[in-house]
């Protein structure tokens, strides 16, 4: 299992994708809904729907679920889904890493789930948050 925003989508989400499968038999990818991204980036770049839709349609992929995280959200994690989902192994990508603490940690240890770090080809290569910036600053012409 993986997660995240994927808002957009980038060649180091794909990265992880692909990296995460050879991990296991299935690949669940489980994308933070509209509701997370307000409250963690104050936005949505693409629809959670959207996000969905294009993630499902890669190979690497077998099932891809959204985050019910309601509208007046505080919690960023994944818990509820490691705790529905209960996958052998949570893949995190270049942005995570193995010393610095990571939310689910706890449910992972209780529910024995691997935790897997640096999943895509090494390090963070591509950032949705970036790519949104450098969207707003070019001028339409």
């Amino acid at each position: 299992m993986v997660s995240g925003g994927f808002d957009p989508v980038h060649i180091g989400h794909v990265r992880l994708f692909k990296e995460a499968k050879k991990l296991g038999d299935e690949l669940v990818v489980v994308v933070n809904n509209d509701n997370w991204l307000k409250f963690k980036k104050g936005y949505t770049f693409m629809s959670d729907a959207d996000r969905k839709e294009i993630i499902e349609s890669f190979r690497p992929v077998d099932k891809v679920v959204l985050t019910v995280h309601k509208p007046d959200t505080n919690d960023i994690t994944v818990c509820r889904e490691l705790e529905l989902i209960r996958p052998h192994i949570f893949a995190n990508g270049g942005d995570r890493k193995e010393n610095v603490p990571v939310p689910e940690y706890e449910v992972c240890k209780r529910l024995g789930i691997q935790m897997v770090f640096n999943v895509g080809h090494g390090g963070k290569v591509r950032s949705s948050s970036e790519l949104v910036k450098q969207a707003k600053k070019r001028k339409v012409k």
